[in-house]
């Protein structure tokens, strides 16, 4: 068996975000309906500046073959081709209310264990 070398902080937190990105977008799509273009840029907002444009179409397409969300298209304000904007189905509150729930359930537990010991001597704080 090989040792994998240990992961830089961009490849952990692309690793991190792989398992909650579906979450990320259901919760954009939740405030409103966006289009293609406004999740990159509502997630570079919020800290996560690194998905990228190859990431979220792929997942967009799959969340609707899901039946989380649905897609409509609408006029560019600016005068441009139709937008095509995605809105949450029924599915897809129940999913974003249940990834939630578990993401709460992780990230609390994590968040001790990675808090609760010293950096410099790996000894239990407590």
């Amino acid at each position: 068996m090989t040792k994998e070398l240990p992961a830089t902080g961009d490849q952990r937190r692309s690793q991190l975000l792989r398992g909650v990105l579906d979450l990320c977008l259901l919760s954009l799509i939740a405030d409103r309906p966006r289009y293609g273009f406004e999740f990159a840029e509502a997630l570079a907002a919020g800290g996560l500046e690194l998905v990228s444009d190859g990431s979220i179409y792929p997942l967009l397409a799959r969340m609707e073959r899901a039946g989380l969300i649905s897609s409509y298209r609408a006029p560019s304000p600016s005068g441009g081709a139709p937008r095509k904007y995605y809105r949450l189905t029924g599915a897809g509150h129940a999913e974003l209310g249940r990834g939630r729930a578990e993401w709460q359930a992780f990230a609390g537990p994590v968040g001790r264990i990675l808090t609760s010991t010293t950096p410099s001597t790996g000894e239990n704080t407590a």
